[in-house]
């Protein structure tokens, strides 16, 4: 017999797990540790290939991080939802990978003067498979930084925290970034240049 779908809400990743799975869990029922494997191996892994940008690297830190899950269920309190909880895990584990494979080195600099420009995101409107390509074409690190900010939420301080930089270090790839990714979706790509009269 197959387990029940996760209980949905208002984000799809933001999944309620029932305080009885997580006594399960935290009892060392293997069961329940499936179930939690389950429900949150999309969401985690899609995390870690924002972050990492490889596949590989993303299943490594999807393994990585539902170990950490077993091992550190018990630290669970409740204080936050549970996919905060494993999300931060998953997000410590997507940038030890990307320090330890010193890949910080292909970020974007920034002056100072741009930082005081506020440059909005790209229009919700491009193209998903031209995002894609774009985002690609961006500097490991500086992906990951525009991934955590707009798409996961974190603030500039918490992103510096995690990546042991400074709050201006986020900024700065936030703002590069973000122009460098509007450069890249209004540049044709070559199959669609290909296409014109």
């Amino acid at each position: 017999m197959s387990p029940p779908p996760p209980p949905t809400s208002a984000s799809g990743f933001a999944i309620d797990v029932p305080g009885a799975l997580l006594q399960r869990a935290r009892a060392g029922e293997r069961a329940a540790f499936e179930q939690l494997y389950r429900w949150f191996e999309r969401p985690t892994f899609t995390l870690a290939l924002r972050i990492c940008g490889d596949r590989e690297a993303a299943a490594d830190v999807l393994q990585d991080t539902m170990l950490k899950m077993i091992d550190r269920i018990g630290e669970f309190r409740g204080a936050c939802p549970f996919w905060g909880w494993l999300r931060q895990i998953a997000v410590n584990e997507a940038l030890m990978r990307l320090r330890r494979g010193r890949r910080f080195e292909g970020h974007l600099d920034v002056d100072e003067h741009e930082l005081a420009s506020d440059v909005p995101p790209p229009s919700a409107a491009a193209d998903a498979a031209a995002l894609q390509r774009a985002l690609a074409g961006l500097p490991v690190i500086t992906r990951s930084v525009l991934w955590l900010y707009h798409a996961e939420g974190f603030t500039h301080e918490e992103i510096g925290a995690l990546m042991e930089r400074t709050p201006s270090f986020s900024k700065s790839q936030v703002a590069r970034g973000t122009r460098r990714l509007r450069e890249l979706l209004e540049t044709p790509s070559p199959a669609s240049a290909g296409a014109l009269p």
